[in-house]
């Protein structure tokens, strides 16, 4: 896998998708606000409730996600990373004067927070390689892993869709494969939830 080849062709597309829709759901390429904010409920439910720290987010966007952590009054500091300069100039300026927020480009900043999330970072596959996507894909998750201190979760579109709704330019990986990785190399604490209403799954990973 040339992983800087392929993290510059998803720049590419995300940098072209927030200059087209701006801070929108349009532009992070998700359907609707609502389903956005039902996938971050979903990616929280790692967290302990009732304990505040630090959230990082891999994947950030215009930063959706530390909007919604206000708007629910969740005590948590937040971290976004972003590989497409645009997507983080754009959430710096949303979010710049936030005490509680920070953005970056480099994904050093989510060194060491307590939980790390990515919601929509392994969907779009364009017309990358299956096998050089999954190399990916699995790169990813050991670095969510080894970012976080007491968590991380993730989504994915499911390989339980329905095949007449499969994109070849999306990526459709299996939920039970997925469980059974994270279960044998990270933790014990591993929770699969696939009954939320949208074509896809999501991993909840404590330490």
């Amino acid at each position: 896998m040339n992983l800087s080849n392929l993290l510059d062709n998803v720049s590419r597309y995300y940098t072209n998708r927030i200059r087209e829709h701006g801070a929108t759901h349009w532009g992070v390429d998700w359907n609707s606000n609502e389903s956005q904010d039902l996938r971050f409920k979903q990616l929280l439910r790692v967290c302990v409730p009732d304990t505040t720290g630090t959230i990082g987010d891999f994947g950030c966007g215009y930063g959706a996600l530390f909007d919604y952590l206000t708007r629910q009054n969740y005590p948590w500091d937040y971290r976004g990373f972003d590989i497409s300069s645009a997507m983080i100039d754009t959430a710096a300026g949303l979010h710049g004067t936030a005490a509680k927020a920070q953005f970056s480009t480099s994904e050093a900043i989510l060194s060491g927070c307590d939980y790390v999330v990515a919601s929509g970072v392994f969907n779009v596959k364009q017309d990358i390689r299956l096998s050089e996507w999954e190399e990916y894909y699995w790169h990813t998750i050991d670095r969510l892993a080894r970012l976080a201190t007491r968590g991380f979760a993730f989504n994915a579109l499911t390989s339980y869709s329905d095949p007449d709704r499969m994109r070849a330019d999306l990526y459709y990986p299996d939920p039970c494969i997925a469980f059974d990785r994270c279960k044998r190399l990270y933790s014990r604490h591993v929770a699969l939830l696939h009954d939320y209403g949208l074509y896809e799954f999501t991993i909840l990973v404590r330490f």
